[in-house]
């Protein structure tokens, strides 16, 4: 049993997820008493709401958390269900202090100016040392504001409601969206039985390969990621033309401006898990970006109007991060963090964030090297202090 100092009071992580976990356990480790607050019942909350045939797009052994490895059973590119049952046994194994049920709705100084004081439900005040962000980055669904929507007589939802393509057989869905999330989704319907499936593309995708002659994408996205920008350009646009096949004809043409460049403007390639192949057979077809609702029908930007049965919009989510943090002038003008990992604001001590970044070497990579540099900087503040 680890035994922490009484005079010290604990470092808060908000959030179960795999940062927040990660977090906790590298804190521990070190001899930092952390304590996560989990609003929802169970660790895990948001993987437990994806789609069911989600899978991490990076590999198993470069998705494991610090100090638990994940099982090889559950193969090269792990499930949602088995990333859940991870994250369950990562909590249990190490004997993390997680208070389940409790959601922290703000964080400030506290009075004394040496700490962080934590408001959470149920008229909460909880007084940590450091305080360590993790509610994820696909935190709130983001819907544009379409004009006309509440006049659309299909069905609509937003990609975060999507499980599985059984609601959807036989019937005409238009996909918004040319991410990883709307790709899957387009390929999942095309699969589950839908008549017609139509992917409304704004901005032409890079598109890659999960996975070339057992090489996967993720080992190029680590070795590259420190390389000049213009360079890695053009490594990956010779790549693509070796490995991803023209579909202009289809249309989707090859992006005009790099991967790379589009990395840096927050824009991650497609892991293709089966578009290509639906694309370059016409089972999914690549249509206009919406502009609008009319009269019950979709508008899209080259004039031409749609009457599918059912909208997805996988147009991605919001940090949401405005109401617990924003008063601190802890943001940029995007809602995200403006210090990530061991570095803190600096009007802001103690105060970290986790999991707000999308890298192409993989988010939970990321996040399990994070953890690790977030509790060294923790530890020793502490002991300075």
């Amino acid at each position: 049993m680890v035994v922490f100092p009484p005079t010290v009071s604990p470092v808060y992580v908000i959030g179960a997820g795999p940062g927040g976990l990660a977090a906790a356990y590298a804190l521990r480790a070190r001899g930092v008493r952390a304590v996560v607050l989990e609003k929802s019942e169970d660790v895990g909350a948001s993987w437990r709401g994806h789609y069911d045939r989600l899978r991490l797009h990076t590999t198993r052994r470069l998705s494991a958390l610090p100090g638990l490895p994940m099982p090889r059973r559950f193969g090269r590119w792990v499930a949602r269900d088995d990333v859940v049952r991870y994250l369950e046994k990562y909590a249990e194994h190490h004997e993390l202090e997680i208070v389940t049920g409790v959601e922290v709705s703000r964080v400030e100084r506290s009075p004394e100016g040496d700490g962080w004081l934590l408001h959470a439900s149920g008229g909460r005040e909880l007084t940590g040392s450091a305080v360590v962000v993790a509610t994820g980055f696909n935190h709130t669904p983001r819907v544009p504001g379409w004009p006309g929507l509440d006049g659309y007589t299909g069905r609509f939802l937003h990609a975060g409601e999507y499980r599985n393509a059984d609601p959807f057989a036989g019937q005409d869905v238009l996909v918004v969206g040319a991410g990883n999330t709307g790709a899957e989704i387009a390929v999942d319907l095309v699969e589950g039985g839908a008549s017609r499936v139509r992917l409304a593309v704004r901005t032409v995708p890079h598109i890659v390969r999960r996975s070339t002659a057992g090489w996967a994408a993720q080992y190029n996205a680590i070795l590259v990621r420190r390389l000049p920008v213009p360079l890695v350009d053009r490594l990956a646009r010779t790549m693509a033309r070796a490995s991803v096949p023209d579909l202009a004809a289809q249309g989707l043409p090859r992006p005009d401006s790099g991967l790379f460049s589009r990395v840096g403007q927050g824009a991650i390639p497609v892991l293709d898990v089966g578009l290509l192949d639906a694309v370059r057979e016409g089972r999914v077809e690549i249509v206009a970006a919406v502009d609008r609702f009319e009269d019950g029908k979709v508008a899209l930007a080259d004039g031409t109007l749609a009457s599918p049965d059912a909208v997805i919009a996988a147009t991605g989510y919001e940090r949401a991060l405005e109401g617990l943090v924003g008063h601190l002038d802890v943001l940029d003008e995007g809602g995200r963090p403006v210090a990530h990992g061991p570095r803190t604001p600096k009007n802001a001590p103690g105060l970290h964030f986790i999991g707000y970044t999308n890298p192409i070497s993989g988010m939970f990579r990321e996040m399990a090297i994070d953890a690790e540099k977030i509790a060294r900087a923790v530890a020793g503040r502490q002991r300075t202090e």
